[in-house]
């Protein structure tokens, strides 16, 4: 399957059009779907919707939840109970329309009230199409939004697979993603074999519940992220075929469909640039041209505010536009593998799937991907080749236009679409009222009591979480319910040391500053000390970690707090530790809320000699609310780090004068 999964590929069928979008109530979110079905109208492609869901919601928490606050409709659409799934899809033709969801950690307890809400419509299951994100081993390693144990969400996933097998033909009740692994900081070579690996995982986990391959793995599908990396991304693909095909030979499949990778593509976020915004535009056109060279099923493509703020409806309809040029005026839809014996592509493609295979075998060697999570070995792999790729961008090795190279001296300021987050969050509070006045109280803790008896005794999850959302149970009461029997699960926190500091071997600059550090230490009895926090619900902590390693190897003394801390238990740490300052890492636009929180928890403890600053996605428009807060710098994306760690040092020093 080197060359695709169709005979003749876009020349009879083209690849989807799927636009992820996610923000606000329901009902904003739901304008936004039409908005984008409506300027689909008339394209040759299927057109799918691709919702993205806050972060309290993909954390099993419902919008009045203490932990909750900040965040309530902030990086996705906000859903506590089935009659926000209502709103969410109201007017929508669910059962023409295919949708995707990236759900991962409450893949159960979201798609059960999609499911409820689709049998209350009157639409028949059967004609469901799309996919979920439903890849929990990825969280564990890069993004963080996980719920329960690796050993409970591996069972979820096998009901899942199960149910959605025997009652939704046409939906794919998995989508195996390697996107957020290079988002995070993975080369080619880790994304391609670990998300692999995850899928073999997965394709046991159905065998040892009794499915037969060919049951389910027709509709397996595969998310990858495409990068700058041209033709190496292309070539990717191709490889990806290649190897799945060796891996389901290993299950004996009697459907040749069974061993077909198809997968969905979305142009890189990470590549995408506060500085010299428009840039964007240019950057995701040569990546959706590669992910369609490469022979992709279905394709996002990223707004050029996307580095900055959730994208507006002139940005999400430039991005749209590069995929409808790409069909209609450049010709690569005409030939089935337009890159197909290039000697250069070819020996790429046969490179990377050596390279994948052995780290694939290595998995192996650990006893398959559950046990390789467990032991921590793709996270460390991932970011180590994300701290050295950083230090290389802030050496100037590897070039990024508008950011180490050809800088301007004034940056343009564009329009962003701004959340109101109290105003959604009350919203949402308000409507969970409402519907535990109305609901039949007896009938839903009925529903939740047996939902927890299954995951004790056994039976299908995905069916006992359907029958809650009918009962209105919430996403919390649902997501605890299994919580009670499950726990939560709680990540070990590890850093890593010399990776960064590697790159810069014999740079003069750099032992410039760590002199500085040096001096500071003699003059101060002791190192700069850093405490590096992720507040929230914002599990994506790559900035976080490339920071803890970068200052530690300049000379800092750097603790780094666990995921999901509040701001009471970061200044906590901060006190403990004594630290000289806290970095916030934000992408998730949590931080107007929490950000000042922080301040105030510090000045509770009678520590406001505390230094605050932050670093992340954070809009420049938010810069002079977060300063008038209390917070003495900020650093965007694209920040060179030896340089922050110079301006850092000479705030404490100012602070210390």
């Amino acid at each position: 399957y080197t060359r695709g999964v169709h005979q003749s590929m876009y020349r009879s069928r083209l690849w989807t059009m799927r636009q992820f979008a996610g923000f606000g109530s329901a009902s904003d979110t739901n304008e936004r779907f039409k908005y984008l079905l409506e300027n689909a109208k008339g394209t040759k492609t299927n057109t799918g919707l691709s919702t993205a869901f806050d972060l309290p919601t993909l954390m099993g928490r419902d919008s009045n939840d203490p932990l909750s606050a900040g965040e309530v409709g902030r990086c996705g659409v906000a859903i506590d109970t089935i009659d926000d799934m209502h709103r969410l899809y109201a007017d929508i033709p669910i059962g023409e329309v295919t949708v995707s969801q990236t759900i991962n950690g409450p893949a159960c307890v979201i798609w059960a009230m999609y499911l409820a809400m689709a049998k209350e419509r009157d639409i028949d299951w059967h004609s469901l199409g799309g996919t979920l994100q439903n890849d929990i081993l990825k969280e564990f390693m890069v993004r963080n939004t996980y719920i329960y144990p690796p050993e409970p969400s591996m069972r979820i996933i096998g009901d899942i697979i199960e149910y959605t097998s025997d009652h939704m033909p046409k939906f794919n009740s998995i989508s195996i993603s390697g996107y957020h692994m290079q988002e995070a900081g993975a080369n080619l070579v880790q994304e391609l074999a670990f998300t692999l690996a995850d899928g073999r995982e997965y394709v046991r986990t159905a065998i040892a519940a009794g499915m037969d391959v060919d049951r389910f793995a027709p509709r397996l599908s595969f998310f990858f992220c495409i990068g700058m990396n041209f033709f190496m991304e292309a070539a990717k693909l191709r490889a990806a075929r290649l190897l799945w095909s060796r891996i389901m030979d290993e299950f004996k499949p009697k459907n040749p469909k069974s061993s077909m990778l198809r997968t969905h593509c979305q142009t890189s976020g990470v590549s995408l640039q506060e500085q010299d915004p428009y840039n964007n535009v240019i950057r995701t056109a040569y990546e959706a041209m590669s992910a369609v060279l490469g022979g992709t099923q279905s394709l996002h493509t990223n707004a050029l505010d996307e580095a900055i703020a959730l994208p507006t409806d002139f940005s999400s309809r430039i991005a749209r536009n590069t995929q409808l040029i790409l069909q209609e005026e450049t010709g690569v839809t005409n030939v089935v593998d337009p890159l197909a014996g290039s000697y250069y592509v070819e020996k790429l493609t046969a490179d990377l799937a050596d390279a994948a295979w052995k780290l694939i075998e290595e998995v192996e060697e650990l006893g398959g991907m559950t046990k390789a999570v467990a032991s921590g070995m793709p996270k460390l792999r991932i970011e180590e080749a994300a701290a050295t790729r950083q230090a290389k961008i802030d050496r100037g090795t590897e070039v990024i236009v508008g950011v180490n190279k050809y800088r301007r001296e004034v940056e343009d300021v564009i329009d962003i679409l701004d959340v109101d987050n109290v105003k959604v969050r009350d919203s949402q509070i308000k409507r969970l009222e409402a519907i535990r006045s109305a609901r039949d109280e007896d009938a839903c803790k009925a529903a939740l009591a047996e939902l927890t008896r299954r995951a004790a005794e056994g039976g299908n999850l995905l069916e006992g979480a359907v029958e809650a959302a009918r009962a209105r149970a919430t996403v919390g009461e649902i997501s605890m319910a299994m919580e009670e029997k499950f726990g939560r699960h709680r990540a070990e926190v590890k850093t890593l040391a010399g990776v960064y500091g590697a790159a810069y071997e014999g740079d003069s600059g750099f032992a410039e500053i760590q002199k500085s550090v040096e001096d500071f230490a003699e003059a101060e009895g002791r190192r700069p000390r850093m405490l590096v926090v992720k507040m929230g619900q914002d599990g994506h902590d790559r900035g976080a970690k490339v920071i803890a390693t970068a200052f530690a190897d300049i000379g800092f003394d750097v603790d780094v707090g666990p995921l999901f801390q509040t701001p009471a238990e970061a200044a906590q740490d901060a006190v403990d530790n004594d630290v000289h300052v806290i970095g916030i890492s934000s992408q998730a636009a949590g931080h107007k809320t929490l950000a000042p929180q922080l301040i105030k928890a510090l000045k509770d403890q009678g520590a406001e000699d505390i230094l605050v600053i932050c670093g992340g996605v954070i809009p420049q428009q938010d810069y002079k609310f977060l300063k008038d807060a209390g917070v003495k710098a900020i650093f965007g994306p694209g920040t060179n780090i030896p340089n922050a760690a110079q301006d850092i040092l000479k705030l404490i020093r100012a602070a210390r004068s």
